[in-house]
């Protein structure tokens, strides 16, 4: 999120007076408070997207002859699927699939993916689902928050965009932000 909000000052702008109007400058940012935090949400939402956690996709097993869609499965068969390709598809998100538009997200996930909400899943979804979910989106919503509180950051003329899929999609040589105090 740093990153993207880096770039787009304008949504940076926008978070931070959401956050001033839930925490004001100086609460510790808690519970409560970040369940309030839309703007915010709807960012890390947009983030997850854009650079899903998963790189690669998940491998799934098929036990039983299925329909998927138009396609039919026979059982003892793996399939996989591309999360990428899936978060960066103009038939699900719109022409403008990879441009940063939090916008997308303000009427929710089902309205975001054009009513398909098993197209984002950034931590996985039903029963294999990221039993870390909610710990990562909440911790995240805690740190940009209390960021938020204190400190403006810009994108350093010497960032060079090089995301890496190891694991997880990170930064090849880090993020490269200029940090000032509120």
């Amino acid at each position: 999120m740093i990153l993207l909000l880096s770039i787009n000052q304008d949504w940076q702008e926008k978070a931070r007076k959401e956050v001033f109007s839930v925490f004001g400058r100086d609460k510790t940012p808690d519970a409560d408070g970040i369940t309030r935090l839309k703007l915010v949400g709807m960012i890390m939402n947009e983030t997850l997207r854009l650079y899903s956690p998963v790189y690669s996709g998940f491998m799934r097993d098929v036990d039983k002859d299925i329909r998927l869609g138009k396609f039919d499965l026979p059982a003892s068969v793996q399939f996989h699927i591309p999360i990428m390709a899936i978060h960066h598809d103009p038939d699900i998100w719109g022409e403008d699939v990879n441009l940063f538009k939090p916008e997308r997200f303000s009427e929710g996930i089902a309205k975001a993916t054009n009513n398909n909400p098993t197209a984002f899943m950034p931590f996985g979804m039903g029963p294999h689902i990221c039993a870390g979910f909610n710990f990562a989106t909440n911790e995240a919503k805690i740190t940009i928050a209390m960021i938020l509180q204190r400190f403006t950051f810009s994108l350093s003329p010497g960032y060079v965009h090089s995301p890496f899929p190891f694991l997880a999609v990170r930064p090849e040589k880090g993020v490269q932000v200029i940090i000032n105090a509120l």
